[in-house]
């Protein structure tokens, strides 16, 4: 990967009338990276990607993007980014394959058609090309919108939540795509709610209320974050996760399947309140911290600060 950033950003903020959606977020996203940018609805990843690419201004803070000032070139970025917006924003009424003539007829494609065909195979949707696209699976609609995106060869992807409402298999083959495009040089920032999608990146961020609260790996995130965490099983989980949830030193008791994990900062204060119910019927040990139990604990602090 080069030395040079794709994305590198300090302190940009940006507000809505007198709510503050991004606050002073800084961060570097090395090419070919694809980039986790996690956080709750309302949290200011939509924003952040919009500033990225031209189509709003920040309030203060600097960047450059592809090597682009942000501020002042904004336009020059844009032809060099595909974005994917969260909601399928393609021509229902149109085919596959008019759909991706129109936007590479946007995009000012070279050799259109030939691209257009090429693209199609790439992304396995040639059996697919004279069908309506509202008629398409939302899997199949995924696979268009970022077919739409990579017709002018950007050397970015800018992805919003793209795999929002897809099956299973859908968001695995999505995300194979987005490896291969990886291993090209192609970087990637993709917004996502779904933490195994967060453990897929190469790195992550996590965004609450507009404050970057946490970056890195999924390790170094899991491994800065301080918490303890135990796994309990048995019967009776119900009962014994609402005697749990108010003792001193547990932050969270979280429910998987019939096992419960119980975590927290404070780790003698959190074995001290467990003590007393590990001579039950009930099997304790200690376990690894997930970036699920990371993430609510950031968000529960950030609320409180």
């Amino acid at each position: 990967m080069s030395e040079t950033p794709v994305i590198a950003v300090e302190d940009l903020t940006k507000s809505f009338g007198d709510k503050t959606v991004v606050k002073n977020l800084s961060l570097q996203v090395r090419r070919g990276e694809i980039y986790g940018f996690l956080g709750p609805n309302g949290s200011g990843k939509t924003t952040f990607i919009r500033m990225l690419c031209g189509l709003l201004r920040p309030d203060s803070g600097r960047g450059a993007c592809l090597g682009y000032d942000i501020l002042r070139e904004a336009e020059k970025i844009k032809p060099h980014i595909g974005y994917m917006a969260q909601r399928f924003s393609l021509y229902e009424d149109l085919s596959v394959v008019e759909n991706l003539d129109f936007m590479a007829r946007i995009y000012g494609v070279r050799e259109r058609r030939r691209t257009v065909a090429k693209t199609l195979e790439r992304l396995g949707l040639g059996s697919f090309a004279g069908q309506l696209a509202g008629t398409l699976s939302g899997g199949w609609k995924q696979r268009l919108a970022l077919a739409a995106c990579l017709l002018h060869e950007p050397k970015l992807l800018l992805l919003d939540e793209p795999t929002a409402g897809v099956d299973p298999k859908a968001r695995r083959d999505f995300w194979d795509d987005v490896y291969a495009l990886s291993a090209e040089g192609i970087t990637a920032l993709i917004s996502t709610h779904y933490m195994d999608e967060a453990e897929r990146c190469h790195r992550l961020a996590y965004l609450a209320y507009g404050e970057l609260l946490a970056t890195g790996t999924a390790e170094e995130v899991v491994a800065a974050s301080g918490l303890t965490t135990w796994s309990v099983s048995g019967r009776r989980m119900h009962e014994l996760m609402e005697k749990l949830k108010p003792l001193p030193g547990v932050e969270q008791v979280v429910p998987f399947g019939n096992i419960l994990h119980v975590s927290g900062h404070d780790a003698e204060r959190l074995a001290e309140s467990l003590r007393p119910f590990m001579d039950g019927p009930h099997r304790w040990q200690k376990t690894e911290t997930n970036l699920e139990e990371v993430f609510i604990s950031l968000m529960q602090r950030a609320k409180v600060e």
